[in-house]
């Protein structure tokens, strides 16, 4: 299990002991996206789902999973978050919403899954708002875009 830092000699899973390290501002920001039936895209983007703002409530459902994170994965350190931003952004194209999280804290370890958490949580809220009309909408591409902060400096994909 050499380079996995969630496993300790003998193989058993636990928290990293994160006390000797320096405590750094750190960043994370991560995308993914829902694609769905043309149909659904428009009832969105005009506005015109039974169960409201499906934006603005995924938008507060993506912050609250950040804030969560720790509760949710099971090695995850609680966090001071100092910033989570969640953007949800139309694409015709697609057809559907791309969107993006950052997350920002001063602490001794990195955001990333809290960023990634974000978009997961928003995603599955623009699904369960809208599931009764388009039960085959995708979600995907979800992953890290930048983390910074740390030991390990800079990623940015």
């Amino acid at each position: 299990m050499s380079g996995l830092s969630h496993f300790d000699d003998q193989g058993n899973a636990h928290m990293v002991d994160v006390s000797d390290k320096a405590v750094t501002a750190r960043i994370a920001t991560a995308e993914g996206w829902v694609r769905m039936a043309p149909e659904t895209f428009a009832m969105i983007t005009e506005g015109r789902a039974k169960k409201g703002d499906v934006i603005g409530i995924a938008r507060l459902a993506g912050i609250m999973g950040a804030k969560k994170t720790s509760e949710l994965i099971p090695l995850c350190h609680p966090l001071p978050v100092t910033k989570v931003s969640v953007d949800l952004t139309s694409d015709p194209a697609l057809p559907g919403l791309r969107l993006a999280a950052t997350v920002k804290t001063t602490g001794q370890t990195g955001v990333e899954m809290e960023a990634l958490t974000a978009v997961s949580t928003a995603a599955l809220t623009v699904y369960d708002m809208v599931k009764a009309v388009d039960k085959a909408m995708e979600i995907g591409g979800i992953r890290v875009t930048l983390k910074d902060g740390g030991k390990s400096g800079r990623y940015e994909a």
